[in-house]
């Protein structure tokens, strides 16, 4: 049977403090990590790598990985650790970087376990609209990053707000990730990204955009998606300009040997140029 950590789990003051600051006075967060866990010593490579990056530019960091990545291309996809050993690995990490965490979740009895072990849930794109799973994670106390939906446009996910609201949800971001234009390809409409911002600012939520998964070919190999993740940059670049709050990044030593969209996630080793950019964008765009 898992036990709850005493402390350190939570990590919850930092990021009371960057939700309770007002949008031009945030910096910039960057939730990133591997796609899905992975061994320990791959998870801790990457949680100090990246902790130390976030450290040496002053920026705040939330540790993403997922226990189970549920919505795989293929039955016999690698899906992670799973509810137990994960969420125990998610919060060793927490503890050892000083760092918020944050993880995927599918069903909504996974919530409040989940909120006891990292400080942020996420609730993945097609499941953006699941009524019950938005209830569970507000319940929670955790806060709560959804991902819109591929197939939504931006004003729908007031919706979304107001049912996280209704349950109790405070500290709240919505993400983008990229809209369906046939199949295998993803396209970022920034005015429909300028839209979210400002109807995201109006509910007091926080603002996201995923600059992996938004170079993602959904299904293109079949049992796996493909993506392009040479034109990662190009999207941040852009993003960082619109003002959003956070950046989502997956990132890996090794890409190509990751257990989970090792076709878009960046080279580890990269992040810090990427961020560096980001951060003379946002500033040159907001004066």
């Amino acid at each position: 049977m898992m036990t709850q950590q005493q402390t350190g789990i939570r990590r919850q003051t930092e990021l009371d403090a960057w939700f309770a600051a007002s949008p031009e006075k945030r910096p910039m967060l960057v939730i990133a990590g591997p796609c899905v866990l992975e061994s320990a010593d791959t998870n801790r490579r990457i949680a100090h790598a990246l902790a130390e990056a976030c450290a040496d530019l002053g920026l705040p960091l939330a540790f993403k990985a997922s226990f189970d990545k549920a919505n795989r291309s293929s039955a016999h996809s690698n899906r992670g650790p799973g509810l137990e050993e994960g969420l125990e690995e998610l919060a060793r990490i927490g503890e050892e970087i000083d760092a918020p965490t944050c993880t995927d979740i599918h069903r909504p009895e996974q919530a409040a376990l989940a909120a006891d072990h990292v400080t942020m849930l996420q609730v993945p794109a097609f499941l953006c609209r699941q009524t019950d799973l938005l209830v569970a994670a507000a319940e929670s106390g955790a806060a709560v990053n959804v991902k819109k939906g591929q197939f939504m446009a931006p004003s729908e996910m007031g919706n979304v707000v107001e049912k996280l609201k209704c349950a109790g949800g405070e500290q709240l971001m919505l993400t983008e990730r990229g809209t369906f234009f046939g199949y295998h390809r993803l396209v970022n409409d920034f005015v429909g990204l300028g839209d979210l911002i400002d109807m995201a600012r109006d509910h007091a939520c926080a603002t996201c955009f995923d600059v992996t998964h938004s170079t993602q070919k959904p299904g293109e190999q079949g049992t796996a998606s493909g993506g392009r993740p040479d034109r990662a940059s190009l999207l941040c670049g852009a993003a960082a300009s619109t003002g959003v709050d956070a950046l989502f990044i997956e990132c890996h030593p090794h890409p190509s040997e990751g257990h989970s969209d090792a076709a878009t996630m960046l080279p580890l080793d990269s992040i810090p140029m990427l961020l560096r950019k980001a951060i003379k964008i946002r500033k040159a765009a907001s004066g």
